[in-house]
């Protein structure tokens, strides 16, 4: 199969029907084998009846329905252990990511061997409240990042099914896919301008607030990406810095205090910053021990991005995925 289409949703009934015939329209154009996986996450208007019937009229058309609604990432990381296609497309359900821009993404994948091709909504139909901040948290995203990407919230990515398989998305983290495809070993990060349509149907279902959210998950993929198998690098230097610092300035104020009596050692703010530094680096070692002692403990302690084998039998989850056996 050439192509799985991953579309999260949630109360988007009128859209459905026209995203489904336009997409439907390209791949008939083009001649590729698809699926249309359509993820309901929890939708209180019809959405779940549509897609039903959508399915009904296109066999290519998948469908989930969760309980309630659990967010974007939820949804996009249960139809990636579904996929089946050779390139995984995402995009949103509120007609303004263009089915037309899947060829083209397509074959930066397959011709032009990138893991990840990312959307450049370049020419936004939003309002100011939501392009500039997140003009903010794309720059943001790239310093902390590395990954020269201009558009992070971009719902229009396309994606080799080796990255989907690799990589876990819960909480608010399916905006940093690049980063934690990254992570994991996928290095070849491309970027595509392409068209935003305005909205049709329906309203935005994310608000400001996503910003300062945003930039905490950020922190938080970066310092697991990073130090997720070895906390206590981080936080174990981070300690001791602190409390060598603690410990030369009290050292240092003990040692006037003894050669001169009437020196104030309690007196000055330096005693009591040197006090929090000691206390400070003392709970940041603990903290990176009982961390480094989770880590190694964990089932998955041991898991690692495998790229390619040869003479090496794969288990049937990795069979689908992997080419070279």
């Amino acid at each position: 199969m050439n192509l799985s289409i991953v579309i999260p949703v949630f109360n988007e009934e009128e859209s459905l029907p026209h995203l489904e015939e336009w997409i439907a329209r390209v791949m008939h154009d083009h001649d590729f084998s698809y699926e249309i996986m359509m993820v309901d996450d929890g939708s209180t208007d019809k959405s779940w009846s549509v897609i039903k019937e959508l399915r009904r009229k296109n066999k290519s058309v998948r469908g989930i329905k969760f309980r309630r609604n659990y967010g974007k990432a939820a949804a996009l990381n249960t139809a990636f252990e579904h996929v089946k296609g050779e390139v995984v497309i995402t995009m949103d359900a509120d007609l303004q990511d263009s089915p037309d821009e899947i060829p083209a993404l397509y074959d930066m994948i397959i011709n032009e061997k990138y893991d990840i091709v990312s959307g450049w909504k370049k020419k936004r139909h939003d309002p100011l409240s939501k392009t500039i901040p997140s003009k903010f948290f794309n720059k943001v995203t790239r310093m902390i990042s590395g990954i020269d990407l201009h558009d992070f919230n971009c719902g229009l990515k396309a994606y080799r099914i080796e990255v989907v398989k690799s990589v876990e998305v819960y909480g608010e983290m399916h905006r940093y896919i690049p980063v934690m495809a990254k992570w994991s070993g996928f290095n070849r990060i491309g970027e595509k301008v392409v068209q935003h349509q305005e909205r049709k149907f329906g309203y935005s279902k994310f608000g400001a607030g996503r910003l300062i959210t945003g930039f905490l998950d950020l922190l938080s993929i970066t310092f697991v990406g990073k130090f997720g198998k070895r906390p206590m690098h981080f936080l174990g230097t981070l300690g001791t810095i602190f409390f060598v610092i603690g410990f030369i300035i009290l050292t240092s104020l003990s040692f006037y205090k003894v050669f001169h009596y009437e020196y104030g050692m309690t007196d000055r703010p330096l005693f009591y910053f040197g006090i929090l530094s000691l206390i400070m680096g003392t709970q940041l070692f603990v903290t990176g021990f009982l961390a480094e002692l989770v880590s190694r403990n964990s089932p998955n302690r041991n898991h690692y991005a495998v790229d390619k084998k040869i003479g090496v039998k794969s288990t049937p989850v990795e069979e689908d995925v992997n080419a070279d056996v």
